[in-house]
């Protein structure tokens, strides 16, 4: 099948199998004498995987060594439970940091008075934000006194 219809068929569009191909996610596709891609049933099955993990959230990364470890018959299921387990622990720190900037600007936006008054707590925190990095970081490389 042509890349429009592998497209179609594994639900990833023809400009990221493109781009799969070009980082070696997708390897060894054949070519017509003109030089157009030619996809199998075993491509397609390989574009749905890596579509599956990218909806999971993997990375690239994580996604060429899914693809080497369901390729290879002998794998230790460990293997597969070490990346997917190191993957819920990133994602959990993901959704930590989420709630964390939800809060503060729930915060924000509840102590904003949102009227025609130019006082605004929200682009206060905003611009103090630096200068309390600023100063966090001086604080950090003082020596510790004795």
């Amino acid at each position: 099948m042509n890349i429009g219809e592998a497209a179609a068929a594994s639900g990833v569009s023809a400009k990221m199998i493109r781009y799969y191909e070009q980082i070696g996610l997708v390897a060894g596709v054949a070519r017509t004498e003109a030089g157009y891609r030619v996809y199998s049933t075993s491509d397609v099955h390989r574009l749905r995987f890596i579509r599956r993990a990218r909806d999971l959230g993997f990375s690239v990364k994580e996604i060429s060594e899914l693809l080497a470890l369901w390729a290879d018959r002998d794998r230790a299921s460990a293997d597969v439970k070490r990346i997917a387990t190191t993957h819920i622990a990133d994602l959990e720190e993901k959704m930590r940091q989420i709630r964390e900037m939800v809060n503060t600007l729930r915060h924000l936006a509840d102590h904003c008075h949102g009227d025609d008054r130019p006082h605004c707590p929200i682009l206060d925190n905003l611009a103090q934000g630096d200068l309390d990095e600023a100063q966090q970081n001086r604080a950090a490389r003082r020596p510790a006194r004795v």
